[in-house]
């Protein structure tokens, strides 16, 4: 199915809003109220698909502890989400720069300034995909719409090259299928947000049921993989005041000891929170401490755990 075929006309996303038909003569409170009604909605559209995305989660944990990759491909403002939660993750979970990874139609350029063009191009996302997809990844496309040709063509490729695909949409009619039939993804999670307070301005409820679940997406599955301990972020990077601050407290909370002590950790252990609290925890030095977080697969729960048992 070609951009021309796509019969957009059909799309909720793209229809117009009966509860929003007088906007243009609305004040700005009414407008606010009108809007605040409406992404409502966004967050039960979300809770519907939570199924989905708890199994959308256990494909990225199962992947990423095998070797594999992150992927989030879009166009627009699911482009720009994608890119913004991939960014994301380093300094929240301490992730390798590479472990999670977006793709946006246009590149770089398209984060800061609209290119609306990109989004048919489906010969640049089959290139994006084969210089940097692999058997083993998963691959995430976001399209409010559905049918987004660039994100269509990558999620196609990707499943060609052995990943594992999953969609996030916010229109029901538009599946993402091969010209010939056959499924270009393993999973569809689609919050369906239905028409816009804006017509068509799928930046709004659209756009905030697409964070929503990206959130949960990265939050569960980096909590799956042990980057969390209780509900605090121990694989953060501490390159800030503010979180040079956390750091710290993170440490004097969770080994139980005065700031000075935890400082003293910290910078044995550069900056490493689970290391530090192994350290103190242990009385270990940060070589030894570090090796049992390491062997524990980075989670600071099981390296406790281990060394409670010794």
């Amino acid at each position: 199915m070609t951009a021309s075929r796509i019969r957009y006309a059909r799309l909720a996303t793209e229809r117009v809003n009966p509860r929003s038909r007088a906007l243009d003569r609305l004040t700005p409170r009414e407008i606010a109220a009108l809007m605040n009604r409406e992404d409502r909605r966004a967050v039960l559209a979300v809770g519907r698909v939570r199924r989905q995305i708890a199994a959308a989660v256990d494909m990225i944990v199962a992947a990423l502890r095998g070797g594999g990759r992150l992927f989030f491909v879009g166009a627009g403002t699911s482009g720009r989400l994608g890119v913004l939660e991939a960014a994301e993750c380093p300094p929240t979970f301490g992730t390798p720069r590479g472990l999670v990874q977006a793709i946006i139609a246009g590149g770089r350029g398209a984060v800061f300034r609209s290119r609306e063009g990109a989004e048919d191009d489906e010969v640049a996302a089959r290139r994006a995909v084969r210089a940097r997809v692999r058997g083993g990844d998963v691959v995430v496309g976001i399209s409010a719409s559905g049918v987004t040709p660039f994100v269509r063509a990558a999620l196609a490729a990707a499943k060609g090259r052995g990943a594992t695909t999953v969609l996030i949409a916010c229109n029901a009619e538009g599946p993402l299928r091969r010209p010939h039939g056959r499924r270009t993804t393993h999973l569809r999670i689609v919050p369906a947000t239905g028409p816009e307070v804006l017509a068509g301005s799928t930046r709004l409820k659209a756009g905030t049921a697409t964070k929503l679940v990206l959130n949960t997406l990265t939050t569960a599955s980096m909590t799956g993989l042990g980057r969390v301990y209780g509900n605090r972020m121990v694989d953060l990077q501490p390159r800030s005041a503010k979180l040079r601050e956390r750091a710290l407290r993170l440490v004097a909370d969770l080994a139980g000891v005065s700031r000075g002590r935890a400082l003293a950790a910290l910078k044995a252990s550069r900056g490493r929170v689970p290391v530090a609290v192994v350290m103190v925890r242990s009385g270990w030095g940060a070589v030894e401490a570090s090796r049992a977080v390491e062997a524990a697969g980075g989670s600071l729960r099981v390296a406790l755990q281990k060394l409670r048992r010794k």
